[in-house]
């Protein structure tokens, strides 16, 4: 029994016996038995048939490319061609074709019939286009004998879309078939539109596409937007032909990826335009923000993140058993990370992983193991091992856009009274519990306008905004990022909003803490409109509360200048702390804590440094210096070298070092 590749080559071998035939006697009752035995030996479902029924071949222009199969195929096939001709020349042209192919038409050598259209057949250089040699193209060939693989010209541009698959999401399987009902739907004499997807979740865009192309028994090919930004119009149309005929033979659609793709950068968004101004093949690209296109039909969805139970019903399936015994672990990451479905799967995999690694070394080393014991030990560190993989995998992106802070600080290095310190301590409650609250006891049924948790740290430089915030994020082991709000905003109108928004972004999946320093920068009290930029900075300051108020995580600002923001927009921040100045009493708490245990001191007297009127800020600063002096001459830290530091920071400050700060100090 032959295979479909065998009997595919039998069938064209078939029809090159019938051209042959032709070839070697031209009367007209061969030409019409050579039909007849045609029709006879007719199999649809080969690919030479399938190949001219979806150019629309005429019979003609069918057997001029089997004249140039069988130059490719039959070692005697020039010589043929030379006798048939009668003018020495051992090759296929299109004079040969009119005198020895019945049906023969002129038309099916224009640039705008289909064998020239779409490069089925190539035209070598000589006299003239009738006496030319014919030849046809490669990709072609391979095609006719069974091969159908990408073209060559393609490589590096194009390729294939690999398996993706929806796993326990709804809400895109529900998306990709919508996608898939709208080109199913659209009639033949109605230009397919193109489909935009857009949002931030790459992975799950790709794969609500490739579920589409699966639903309408289509091939998916990916091609990325800066692949033809320095393309030439001619170079896109030569790419755009290569590829419709690529989709034809293969039954595909076209994924560009514009999601890297800035769409303020001119000269990529032009060569993108003139890409889908002039495609006719089905067509779908993926990009973070909406793009408009005036030249085709466009339909843009918005993919969102698998939902809360989604994201659930995901950690649950890919952690297995694991999941029944991890207390409610689930929940928390659920609660704290917003993550795609192949990223979860990633991170489950990885952590249970490394906590079977971890279950037999503590199984090897321990002295008396008990049947209970590892998996109990496994079980504590697979929870660790998926929160701490969690926040490396969302940190990524958001390494790009703002300052991660090393997290030193705990609750004892912060020296402040007892109402701030409560509060703090509200905050991390408040982001800790959000999940029972919001999710368990109903709190967030009603919409996420105003679930963010947003605070407000209020005081002088150096007085512990910072250090508390980092407090925070060590207790509730998140990552927390520092981005400086006079530096995001711009003056360009439009610009701060689309700065704030890949921020939030990056932000969200990870759930870290954001610190916003200089809030008032974009939040000083408003003033009366008077032209569009003062428009632009309200909306702006309206575009950051909502962000900070539908945000999933915590989103601290700080400023120096209470007094200077507008009270509208603090009544719209959850907490404010205010950060007083210390006190003698407390400047002398944080002297007593600011060397750390293996610092060598001699004859430190707390109650004197506590003299110097500065905030903790200023006081690590020269206690810092201090230690650098003492190490430099070989000594331990001691009065005479606070009091040079302490002289080099008031400088630093422009301010006189009095002798009541330093009275008695040597």
């Amino acid at each position: 029994m032959t295979n479909d590749k065998e009997q595919n080559y039998l069938y064209l071998m078939r029809e090159l016996a019938i051209v042959r035939n032709l070839l070697e006697s031209n009367p007209e009752n061969q030409q019409n038995s050579s039909l007849e035995l045609r029709v006879k030996n007719a199999w649809p479902g080969s690919a030479l048939n399938t190949l001219c029924r979806i150019f629309g071949l005429t019979e003609f222009e069918r057997n001029i490319l089997l004249l140039c199969v069988g130059m490719e195929l039959d070692a005697n096939w020039g010589l043929l061609c030379a006798n048939a001709q009668g003018i020495g020349k051992p090759y296929p042209t299109f004079m040969l074709a009119t005198i020895v192919l019945p049906q023969a038409h002129w038309n099916a050598l224009t640039p705008y019939a289909a064998l020239r259209r779409w490069q089925l057949i190539q035209i070598a250089e000589g006299a003239g286009i009738n006496l030319s040699p014919l030849r046809i193209d490669e990709r072609i060939l391979h095609y006719l004998l069974g091969w159908n693989h990408l073209d060559e010209r393609l490589q590096g541009i194009v390729k294939p879309v690999e398996i993706q698959s929806i796993v326990n999401v709804v809400s895109h399987q529900q998306l990709a078939e919508q996608l898939a009902a709208t080109w199913d739907n659209t009639t033949l004499e109605t230009t397919l539109p193109i489909i935009q997807l857009c949002g931030d979740e790459i992975t799950s865009k790709k794969a609500i596409a490739f579920t589409a192309c699966q639903l309408l028994k289509m091939n998916l090919y990916l091609m990325s937007g800066g692949a033809i930004a320095n393309l030439r119009n001619n170079e896109i149309n030569d790419l755009l032909r290569l590829w419709e005929r690529e989709s034809m033979l293969t039954n595909s659609a076209l994924l560009l990826d514009c999601d890297e793709i800035d769409s303020t950068d001119a000269t990529k968004e032009s060569a993108i335009a003139r890409l889908i101004a002039n495609i006719s093949s089905p067509l779908m690209m993926t990009s973070h923000e909406r793009r408009r296109f005036s030249q085709k039909p466009l339909i843009t969805f918005d993919v969102q993140k698998p939902s809360v139970a989604e994201q659930r019903t995901i950690w649950q399936n890919a952690l297995g058993e694991a999941a029944t015994t991890l207390n409610g672990h689930v929940d928390i990451l659920v609660s704290h990370f917003s993550l795609s479905a192949t990223t979860i799967q990633t991170i489950c995999t990885e952590a249970i992983a490394k906590s079977r690694v971890k279950n037999q070394e503590l199984s090897l080393n321990a002295q008396n193991p008990t049947p209970h014991s590892p998996l109990s030990t496994q079980h504590l560190a697979l929870s660790t091992l998926l929160w701490d993989t969690c926040r490396s995998q969302a940190r990524t992106r958001l390494d790009e856009l703002a300052q991660p802070l090393e997290l030193g600080a705990s609750w004892d290095d912060l020296v402040l009274p007892e109402a701030q310190r409560q509060v703090l301590r509200d905050i991390a409650a408040h982001v800790r519990q959000r999940a029972k609250v919001y999710e368990q006891w109903g709190f967030g049924n009603k919409g996420g306008r105003g679930l963010g948790i947003s605070a407000l740290f209020a005081g002088a430089s150096g007085t512990g905004k910072t250090m508390a915030a980092e407090v925070i994020a060590n207790e509730l082991r998140l990552d927390l990022y520092r981005i400086d709000l006079s530096q995001v905003v711009s003056k360009y109108i439009g610009e701060t909003e689309k700065n704030l928004r890949r921020v939030f972004d990056a932000a969200e999946a990870g759930g870290a803490i954001l610190l916003f320093d200089e809030a008032d920068a974009i939040f000083g009290k408003r003033s009366e409109v008077k032209d569009s930029h003062d428009r632009h900075a309200n909306i702006e300051v309206g575009y950051l509360l909502q962000r900070m108020e539908s945000y999933r995580g915590l989103a601290i600002l700080t400023t120096n200048l209470k007094a200077s923001l507008d009270q509208a927009f603090l009544r719209r921040i959850r907490f404010i702390v205010q950060f007083p100045f210390p006190d003698a009493n407390q400047r002398t708490e944080i002297w007593q804590r600011i060397f750390p245990r293996q610092t060598p001191t001699q004859d430190l007297d707390c109650s004197k440094l506590a003299k110097l009127n500065v905030s903790g800020g200023n006081i690590r600063n020269i206690a810092l210096n201090a230690a650098f002096l003492a190490a430099d001459a070989g000594e331990f830290v001691e009065m005479k070298h606070i009091l040079q530091a302490a002289k080099s920071e008031y400088a630093k400050l422009e301010r006189p070092l009095t002798d009541t700060e330093v009275k008695g100090w040597i």
